[in-house]
């Protein structure tokens, strides 16, 4: 595509001019010498070529937020399904599979006190009950930690608890959106909020799964954007006792249907033994879900469209997954593990990508350490087409996975994950600010360039990645 074709120039030519001039020697020294005239051919098909970019857009503009149950994500599947038959790619199939259907209806809330009533930017949690009807009016007890809220216990019997607790890292800081409801019913709160996890905002909250325990009493759960958070948290330090009202009409209905998608290419020798290409095609229910994961999904597409292309049948089966339910349940994940049985040590090798497909950075990879020298073999091939990051060390690195690839792992396959500069990913993550001009077309193209160039070799090599318990990390 012409809007990509000087970056198919900077990042190709060098590598070709990088391999005209190589002493001899040394590549014949070069594990990676018997791919390297297909790895520039993937490189320079996939770095002109804007399809995925292009593809990413129209589901985000025509289909939306696709949230597991809704008829935005069925027709969605439909549509890439269709699409994938017309590019030629083999085994398209949509693999039957009941997710949970929360909607989140109407909701709402406001300062009622001291000041006259003011509107607070608020998401519901995935998940959450709805409040009684009028709402939920009560004070604000704000607290920076579970341990805080521990200790101040006695204050909190008929008041909505806040946790303000600033971004730090999301596994960290994560931990009060799924937990909040919980620790705040067990100390007598009427409903619980946290401070959106994110590092940084423009009055925009952030959605995400939350959980009940049948032990304590289930109370409504709701986001606010930071600002909010952090001017309930200054009125409560100044003794201004906030008191907030609460409205959701949230509801959980029964299961519906959804699909897996899966399409391939089928390898010439060994067509049982898989290279696993993985991403999740559902969103939340704000924003369009382009950087997550529509990208990723683009990114695993378009790897198998590149192969079918060019007409690279490698040895063993190359195969793209788009999970559904990845954000409030994970069943597709565990449906496609559960498919697969004892077949399941077939499949040697996963890599998701459900990080935004911002500039590539690195293969994180869980291994054995001979899986893992394997895999960081190819970092020659890849190294020209990685960035910097502060996030992530360049490269191919120990350590990597991902949420749906989790549960084949468990059963020892090797994993991995694309890693990219995602320095600015949780500003946009789970929020209705996930739109698809968060991405650049030419880090797309990287992307697929690095997880086609991945994923070829792996199912190219003679002999299949090793197996055996990971490395210690």
């Amino acid at each position: 595509m012409p809007r990509l074709a000087s970056l198919a120039l900077r990042f190709a030519l060098p590598f070709s001019v990088a391999l005209l001039f190589a002493v001899p020697a040394v590549r014949a020294q070069d594990a990676m010498a018997p791919y390297r005239d297909a790895v520039a051919r993937i490189q320079a098909t996939a770095l002109a070529d804007s399809t995925a970019y292009d593809r990413i857009a129209y589901v985000a503009d025509t289909f939306g937020h696709r949230i597991s149950g809704s008829d935005a994500l069925e027709a969605t599947i439909d549509w890439v399904l269709t699409t994938m038959r017309d590019d030629g790619l083999e085994g398209v199939r949509g693999m039957p599979v009941m997710v949970p259907h929360w909607v989140r209806g109407d909701e709402s809330a406001a300062l009622v006190l001291p000041t006259g009533e003011r509107p607070l930017s608020m998401l519901g949690l995935g998940g959450s009950i709805a409040s009684p009807p009028g709402g939920v009016t009560a004070e604000v007890l704000v607290v920076s930690s579970f341990d805080e809220l521990t200790a101040r216990a006695a204050e909190a019997e008929g008041r909505i608890v806040l946790f303000d607790v600033p971004f730090t890292n999301y596994g960290e800081t994560v931990r009060y959106r799924g937990a909040a409801a919980i620790e705040a019913a067990r100390v007598g709160a009427v409903a619980a909020l946290i401070r959106s996890v994110g590092p940084y905002s423009l009055r925009t909250p952030h959605t995400g799964s939350m959980r009940y325990d049948d032990a304590v009493t289930r109370i409504p759960a709701a986001a606010l954007a930071m600002e909010d958070a952090m001017m309930l948290h200054r009125m409560f330090d100044r003794g201004q006792r906030p008191t907030v009202r609460l409205t959701m009409s949230a509801q959980m209905l029964p299961d519906a249907r959804s699909r897996n998608v899966i399409g391939e290419i089928r390898g010439r020798e060994h067509p049982e033994e898989v290279v696993l290409l993985a991403c999740h095609i559902d969103s939340w229910d704000v924003g369009t879900g382009a950087v997550d994961d529509m990208g990723g999904c683009a990114v695993a597409w378009e790897s198998i469209r590149t192969l079918v292309r060019l007409g690279l049948r490698p040895r063993r089966t190359v195969r793209a997954v788009l999970f559904t339910n990845e954000e409030n349940g994970l069943r597709g994940g565990l449906a496609y593990r559960d498919s697969l049985g004892t077949a399941v040590t077939n499949h040697v090798f996963a890599i998701e990508s459900d990080g935004g497909v911002f500039a590539p950075v690195a293969v994180g990879v869980t291994a054995s350490d001979e899986g893992f020298a394997t895999v960081q073999s190819i970092e020659p091939l890849i190294r020209p087409l990685l960035a910097e990051s502060t996030v992530f060390p360049t490269g191919v690195t120990r350590g990597g996975g991902g949420a749906d690839i989790g549960p084949l792992m468990r059963e020892g396959v090797a994993g991995a994950h694309l890693n990219t500069a995602a320095e600015r990913y949780f500003w946009v993550h789970h929020t209705p600010a996930d739109t698809v001009d968060k991405l650049d077309p030419g880090e797309v193209a990287r992307n697929v360039a690095v997880m086609t160039t991945v994923a070829y070799v792996l199912a190219e090599m003679p002999d299949r990645l090793p197996t055996g318990p990971p490395a210690d990390e």
